[in-house]
């Protein structure tokens, strides 16, 4: 699908960007567009890639459609990652939030739809569920547009795949608690109750490049995640870097948060089939004739809600899937 095509990256610099390409690398693409606002990341990224001259570096905002337009010309596939994510400087700037999630969005549906790109794949979140904060807020209408939009043109498949939190990325919980334990031995945590999904890196990139595969426009995918409880996390995080006893303190929840992720609504599952081992797809309300034959006979989803607190990895699971993610050693120091 990727060899020897071109391909925009949106949001290209952060996490998920720097692991996209590394793999997208690999299918022997003609060109690579890393498109973001930050030039020093740019820098350390271009360095990071040893000057890969399929890689090109597009400094741009996706709020400015010139920008969006121009970038997209001669693209074959757009992955779009950009957005602004973390959810109290949302709160307290939505405006923001609504012009990168929102606006910039809408500016990458116009730009495909007019640069003839042949499939847009947005990247959304648990967050989109249900949404009680502005975050969440904006990539539901984000999810809208894009599937929306897939209405729009016989020639442009718009996609959205969905997923909770992943290991590593820019913003992620764990480095933050590996800091705190090692360098303070206390923890603020928001509510003993509290549950989230997790994923490495590594397993939500191959998980997106397969959906991006298999996608034919419309739908969206849903990546199958494991959960865990955040007291339980920050006692296998205690084992391997405390280096005295730790201590938790609850600060209380704060605005938009929840108490468990939801992956897929109740509203959601009567139009929710098993795509695979690692995958649910969800069709729109509305869904075509041609995207209703193509999953008709796949099995439905026999959960009403898909939800983080509904089945919890053990300390060992846990600890084995942050090994994975290289955040422990298998032989690191434990108390």
């Amino acid at each position: 699908m990727f060899q020897n095509t071109t391909i925009l990256i949106t949001g290209g610099t952060g996490s998920w960007g720097h692991e996209l390409v590394k793999k997208l690398l690999t299918f022997q693409p003609k060109e690579v567009r890393v498109f973001s606002r930050n030039e020093f990341a740019q820098v350390k990224m271009k360095r990071a890639f040893s000057d890969n001259p399929i890689l090109k570096f597009v400094i741009g905002d996706v709020r400015d459609f010139e920008a969006v337009n121009e970038a997209a010309k001669d693209v074959d596939y757009i992955f779009h990652l950009s957005a602004l994510k973390h959810v109290p400087i949302c709160e307290d700037q939505p405006s923001e939030a609504l012009k990168t999630n929102v606006n910039g969005t809408e500016n990458i549906i116009k730009a495909s739809l007019n640069q003839k790109v042949k499939k847009v794949i947005d990247v959304s979140t648990d967050k989109a569920v249900e949404p009680i904060n502005f975050y969440g807020l904006t990539k539901a209408i984000g999810e809208k547009l894009i599937t929306q939009a897939n209405q729009l043109s016989n020639h442009t498949r718009f996609t959205c795949i969905r997923g909770g939190n992943v290991i590593g990325t820019n913003g992620s919980v764990i480095p933050f608690f590996k800091e705190q334990i090692a360098t303070h031995h206390a923890v603020p945590l928001t509510s003993r109750g509290m549950t989230r999904f997790f994923l490495t890196v590594s397993q939500a990139i191959d998980l997106l490049i397969h959906a991006s595969e298999q996608a034919i426009g419309g739908e969206t995918f849903v990546m199958k995640m494991k959960a865990c409880s955040i007291v339980d996390l920050i006692e296998v995080l205690e084992k391997h870097f405390a280096t005295k006893d730790i201590v938790i303190n609850e600060i209380g929840v704060r605005p938009g948060e929840k108490l468990h992720e939801v992956l897929v609504s109740h509203a959601e599952s009567r139009n929710t089939y098993k795509f695979d081992e690692n995958y649910y797809v969800i069709l729109p309300e509305d869904a075509s004739a041609f995207v209703k034959k193509r999953y008709e006979n796949l099995p439905r989803v026999t959960f009403s809600k898909y939800q983080s607190n509904d089945e919890l990895m053990s300390n060992a699971e846990i600890e084995q899937i942050l090994m994975k993610a290289n955040v422990i050693e298998s032989t690191s120091r434990k108390r």
